[in-house]
């Protein structure tokens, strides 16, 4: 019987073989664990609230108090609340950061009496509307125009670069925590076209930072819409569309629908102006998405990935996606980006 020659190299590459599988197994599975937790982290974006489900409509939790509040009457809050300083006014509102039990709150009251309809539609928006993607509504006296909600130390979605510039939070200021905000923003504007009222449009928003004045950024970098004055239905089954006040619209900012369609030579009137619906809202995401995204390593890939979702949202108003469409694809493209940012590096540690 002849004898095969050894030279003890079969010995040693298996001793080398069952290492590296192994070794590319928990490299694998801890790339997939990663991938789930950070799919985890946006799918639960916005998915749930639990302040807001804890409590029945009607009702509030804030802070470290452990049972449900009923909305504030008039009567608590001339008694409980205290004002502090003014912090904010816009047309409709004066915000003033007040103090209810030790928790800081925001108290609103009405700027001028000729705006009460306005004033009034935005509270009876906030009080049918409440959810995780709404401020939460804590109180209001309607005799008195005053709300209260809950306070956002950080304020409007136009400070988000200067907080993200703050030593204290650069760590957070990367393509993926710009892209979940994004996504938040859309998921809002999703959230009012397909609401359990109806179809709405967000007419405050007629240039970028009037946009971003209408949301909060929350403290735990999420947003959340804050004005809902101008918030007009939309009923297509019953022919009525919706126009964003009474005056002309200018600006490459709005939809095109939006604007005076009969040229200088004609003067603008508004019963002359032809109404239109809540694709004007789509039109303007890819705008807020870019000013979200922001200038960081990795966020021009984010745009690259949703460039041809943006170029729809700027096509003619009935060629134009549907907040539902658009917020599929942002989902689509963070677990993407998510899966080739995560994956790759399987790659380095072999």
């Amino acid at each position: 019987m002849e004898k095969k020659s050894y030279d003890g190299k079969t010995d040693h590459m298996q001793k080398l073989i069952f290492p590296t599988l192994f070794l590319l197994l928990v490299v694998l599975l801890v790339n997939l664990l990663l991938y789930q937790y950070f799919s985890d982290v946006y799918f639960s974006y916005g998915q749930t609230n639990v302040e807001h489900n804890l409590c029945p409509h009607g009702y509030f939790r804030l802070g470290t108090l452990k049972n449900c509040t009923p909305w504030l009457s008039c009567e608590a809050i001339k008694r409980e609340v205290r004002k502090l300083k003014r912090v904010g006014e816009g047309a409709v509102k004066r915000v003033f950061l007040s103090e209810w039990k030790e928790n800081k709150v925001a108290l609103s009251q009405l700027t001028m009496p000729e705006l009460q309809e306005d004033f009034t539609h935005g509270l009876h928006m906030l009080k049918s509307l409440q959810s995780k993607y709404v401020v939460k509504l804590l109180g209001y006296c309607e005799e008195e125009f005053v709300v209260l909600t809950e306070y956002h130390p950080f304020g409007s979605l136009k400070n988000l670069n200067e907080i993200l510039n703050l030593p204290k939070y650069k760590h957070l200021n990367t393509w993926y925590n710009r892209f979940l905000l994004a996504i938040g923003y859309v998921s809002i504007i999703h959230y009012l076209h397909y609401s359990p009222l109806g179809t709405f449009v967000m007419c405050d928003s007629n240039d970028l930072d009037k946009v971003l004045s209408q949301y909060l950024l929350t403290s735990n970098f999420h947003v959340v819409v804050n004005d809902l004055d101008a918030l007009p239905l939309v009923n297509k089954d019953a022919g009525e569309l919706i126009k964003c006040g009474h005056r002309e619209l200018q600006g490459e900012f709005v939809a095109p629908e939006q604007l005076w369609p009969y040229g200088e030579e004609t003067s603008f009137e508004d019963s002359l102006m032809p109404p239109y619906d809540e694709r004007t809202d789509i039109w303007k995401i890819p705008d807020v998405s870019n000013f979200l995204l922001g200038d960081v390593d990795g966020s021009d890939l984010v745009r690259f990935h949703l460039f041809d979702i943006h170029l729809a949202c700027k096509k003619s108003p009935a060629e134009r996606p549907s907040a539902q469409i658009v917020l599929d694809k942002y989902r689509k493209v963070l677990a993407l980006l998510v899966r080739e940012t995560v994956m790759p590096s399987t790659r380095d540690m072999l």
